[in-house]
């Protein structure tokens, strides 16, 4: 089996967030500059834990839940699977809101 290539997507995503820590922020010229900054590295978490949560559940699963839940055949366990999925999204999204929410 051959190394995966090297960076990977979140080695990439790391010195991006790096090189915005500490070359772009630091030097900004305003605080709009500052604040696009601070966006953007927002932006990158979401992807690097976005990339951490993966693989998530397929399409095809969630697609079929969907279904039967319209269908009016809720299986078992719904409610626990819905709460989990929507736990993981808020994980990569928001875990600040996540975090307060249980609170």
């Amino acid at each position: 089996m051959n190394a995966p290539d090297r960076p990977d997507a979140a080695e990439l995503i790391e010195a991006v967030f790096e090189f915005l820590a500490e070359e772009v922020l630091p030097n900004a010229p305003d605080h709009r500059a500052k604040f696009r900054t601070l966006v953007a590295m927002n932006a990158l978490g979401i992807v690097y834990r976005e990339l951490a949560a993966l693989p998530a559940e397929d399409d095809a699963g969630q697609r079929e839940l969907a279904r039967a839940i319209r269908a009016g055949e809720v299986p078992p366990g719904t409610l626990e699977r819905v709460k989990a999925d929507l736990e993981a999204r808020l994980r990569i999204a928001s875990p600040q809101f996540l975090e307060s929410y249980r609170g």
